[in-house]
């Protein structure tokens, strides 16, 4: 019997913040697509600022799932889920990112998802990303 790998489709993206933002991202795209897990995923960004940014910048990531036609949060493990980073420019660095096989339920696996993150410093949100 092959085993099928778990694979995401229909990635999308917005800027979610306040029109005055400063920050916002202008492109991002993510590869392969569908995006297979276990696997490697490239991601290209680009975007504009009408602040000078200075490390630390801190990410706040809200990742929710669809359950019965509710959001629910999902926890922050092993720096995965809804978590603080206290310097988003270390993930800025990385392109290239392994999604590890996780043994998690079929209902937690399969369905719709919905990711908020929202670059701050020193406690102004400078943009938001859904």
């Amino acid at each position: 019997m092959k085993y099928l790998r778990p694979k995401i489709f229909g990635f999308s993206w917005k800027n979610c913040g306040k029109p005055d933002d400063p920050a916002v991202m202008k492109t991002l795209d993510l590869s392969p697509d569908p995006i297979g897990i276990p696997g490697d995923v490239t991601a290209s960004a680009a975007g504009s600022t009408s602040v000078k940014l200075a490390a630390p910048l801190a990410v706040n990531v809200t990742l929710e799932k669809e359950v019965a036609g509710f959001w629910v949060k999902i926890p922050c493990l092993e720096e995965i889920g809804s978590c603080h980073y206290p310097d988003g420019c270390q993930l800025l660095d990385m392109s290239d990112f392994y999604l590890p096989n996780v043994d998690l339920p079929y209902w937690l696996t399969n369905g719709n998802y919905r990711v908020e993150g929202v670059l701050g410093s020193q406690g102004q949100e400078l943009g938001c990303l859904k």
